[in-house]
């Protein structure tokens, strides 16, 4: 099932920008590193529209972005 159970959780709440409502929760804090990775191995999220749209306004929280892989001072491309 995997994100396509994640998919129907978020079109059953259907709530705000966030996983659950209009902040972010513990499931934000989870999916958006999921996303994260599926992107960086360039898997196809086009049937994960809400999921892919609560990372992307994840992407817009200053937390949330400091928090990228890819800005960490470890990271290796």
């Amino acid at each position: 099932e995997g994100m396509a159970g994640v998919e129907r959780l978020l079109a059953r709440a259907d709530t705000g920008p966030w996983c659950f409502g209009d902040a972010p929760t513990l499931a934000d804090v989870c999916l958006v590193p999921q996303v994260a990775n599926a992107l960086r191995m360039d898997c196809d999220l086009s049937p994960y529209p809400r999921s892919l749209a609560v990372y992307e306004h994840a992407q817009r929280e200053p937390a949330f972005a400091a928090a990228q892989p890819q800005r960490q001072p470890d990271y290796v491309a």
